[in-house]
């Protein structure tokens, strides 16, 4: 993420009360053993895994995807697939609504995610994407040659590369608008005659008695709480992913217009649920 959105005034502080809490102790703990036992389990398999076959990982993401669709499960979150993830070679393009994303995007399709370097070097989260194949890069110009092969490698090697075009994350009922810097790479000669790109919508429905913004993680927003009033609902609300058409790079004139289709497939994803950005 870049800039963080502030386009709304945030909800108030969660502050949880004793049945808070005991929802949040029996949520909170069978997913954070879920999670961390996950790691464990995904770095020893990666040590053996990593000397046979390098940058192919055809063991350790569906230790991933296991633990995200199981989390949903812990979080008595239901949630649902429409469409189909793309064979071909190339990217997923999703909007953003916050951490949750982690799961959602992961629990129906191998993906890896393509996060700023500073991530890296996050605790915790840090240490998790490293483990599972997240691309780091650096917004530096003079690292774009070598940004651009990590890409190609990646994408050659059939890795569905995950991109936030939006930059930051929202309310998750609106999509922002795409920067279309982030689509530059796709047209490189190294990439732009054999790469896809499939646009993807996360639709999260909030509980009946929430706010509908329940889910969006954004703006100043702290982690924990908004984790702690996650686990506390009562009851949960769902989830739904949208697989919309994947198109072919070399079939656009430019980074603008294959901006402008995405973000197009992905608001109308949104549907009812979509307000105008600011």
């Amino acid at each position: 993420m870049t800039a963080l959105w502030h386009g709304e005034p945030e909800p108030h502080s969660f502050h949880p009360s004793g049945a808070d809490w005991l929802r949040i102790v029996a949520r909170g703990l069978p997913l954070a053993v879920l999670v961390f036992g996950g790691l464990v389990v995904l770095l020893v398999v990666r040590l053996i895994e990593r000397p046979f076959f390098g940058i192919q990982r055809p063991v350790t993401p569906h230790i991933t995807q296991f633990v995200c669709r199981m989390a949903f499960v812990i979080l008595g979150i239901p949630f649902k697939a429409i469409g189909q993830p793309m064979r071909e070679k190339g990217a997923v393009v999703a909007n953003h609504a916050g951490w949750l994303d982690i799961f959602t995007l992961n629990a129906k399709k191998r993906v890896y995610f393509v996060s700023k370097s500073e991530v890296a070097r996050w605790p915790g989260i840090g240490w998790l994407a490293r483990a599972t194949g997240t691309v780091f890069i650096n917004r530096d110009r003079r690292e774009a040659a070598q940004q651009i092969e990590v890409f190609r490698e990646r994408l050659t090697a059939g890795h569905k590369l995950l991109f936030f075009p939006e930059g930051t994350s929202s309310d998750s009922r609106r999509v922002l608008p795409f920067k279309s810097t982030l689509f530059a790479a796709f047209f490189t000669k190294e990439l732009r005659d054999f790469m896809w790109v499939q646009p993807v919508t996360v639709r999260y429905i909030a509980p009946t008695t929430e706010d509908p913004r329940f889910y969006g993680w954004w703006g100043d927003m702290d982690f924990a709480p908004h984790l702690a009033q996650t686990l506390a609902a009562r009851k949960q609300g769902r989830v739904e992913l949208i697989y919309h058409r994947p198109v072919k790079v070399s079939d656009f004139a430019s980074r603008k217009d294959l901006a402008a289709y995405c973000e197009t497939a992905v608001r109308d994803g949104l549907g009812d649920l979509n307000v105008e950005a600011s």
